[in-house]
């Protein structure tokens, strides 16, 4: 009965961060290139009283075995990354991935990190920049009296000035892993990469399935709020149905004192 208490403890744990997951999810409903999370569970370990297949007599074994499992725990949270609905802005330096590709983006500290929201702007030397001025990676500058900035889908970034003469400035190239769930998530809208995400590949946009650029969009977040609501449900009836097995155990420590005394 005792053991009960702590199962169903567990529970309650576990429910209480698929609610913060959930939560985090719905707050980012309308975060621009935002991959929802999924929280996997996994059962604790079990008291085996009667392992299956012993002798219940001499010849005969037991079919199924006695044992008691001892809760449940979240083992894992990773990233889905479906693809979210790209969306028009109309802005010449807003793009959108189509495909599994990441921008690439200079931190601070001189390391490269990676990044699903398209949504860029010039700096005062020209440069593309993501909104908090982290520089586009390789760098692409634009400079001169420009009326016009194209992006193809395969990356290339051309100008057009006033006087009607069209110059290359830039290509952008994406990156892929062999496994973007093993990304270590900063916050920000932007990811490191990790022993567990592999080493990214670079190349062209349009080449070797890594995706291609829709200039002018930007990819909404993949959060499918009705399903998350369904999340929202069941670990809320989850969390209250373990404390209904605690409040149930209490009672019965309850009448078995009473019985002592």
């Amino acid at each position: 009965m005792i053991k009960a208490l702590y199962t169903s403890a567990t529970g309650m744990k576990a429910h209480q961060f698929l609610l913060d997951v959930v939560s985090n999810n719905l707050a980012n409903v309308n975060t621009t290139g935002f991959k929802r999370v999924q929280a996997n569970f996994q059962d604790l370990l079990y008291d085996k009283f009667i392992a299956a297949g012993a002798e219940s007599s001499q010849g005969v074994q037991t079919p199924t075995g006695l044992q008691v499992g001892s809760g449940t725990r979240v083992v894992s949270t990773n990233k889905v990354f479906t693809q979210g609905v790209p969306e028009n802005t109309g802005r010449s330096l807003d793009m959108s991935i189509q495909g599994p590709g990441f921008f690439q983006v200079s931190h601070p500290d001189g390391s490269t990190v990676y990044t699903r929201d398209g949504s860029f702007q010039l700096n005062s030397d020209g440069e593309l920049v993501n909104s908090e001025g982290l520089r586009l990676d390789p760098s692409t500058s634009i400079q001169g009296d420009v009326i016009s900035i194209n992006i193809g889908s395969d990356g290339t970034v051309s100008t057009q000035s006033s006087d009607g003469s069209t110059q290359s400035v830039g290509q952008i190239t994406l990156a892929t892993f062999p496994n973007p769930a093993g990304l270590d998530s900063l916050g920000r809208n932007l990811f490191r990469e990790t022993t567990a995400s592999g080493t990214p590949q670079t190349g062209t946009p349009g080449l070797n399935g890594i995706g291609e650029i829709m200039q002018g969009f930007l990819e909404s977040s993949n959060v499918e709020v009705v399903t998350e609501l369904v999340n929202l449900i069941v670990a809320q009836r989850a969390y209250e149905t373990s404390s209904k097995a605690i409040k149930a155990s209490d009672e019965m420590l309850q009448t078995t004192s009473q019985i002592i005394r």
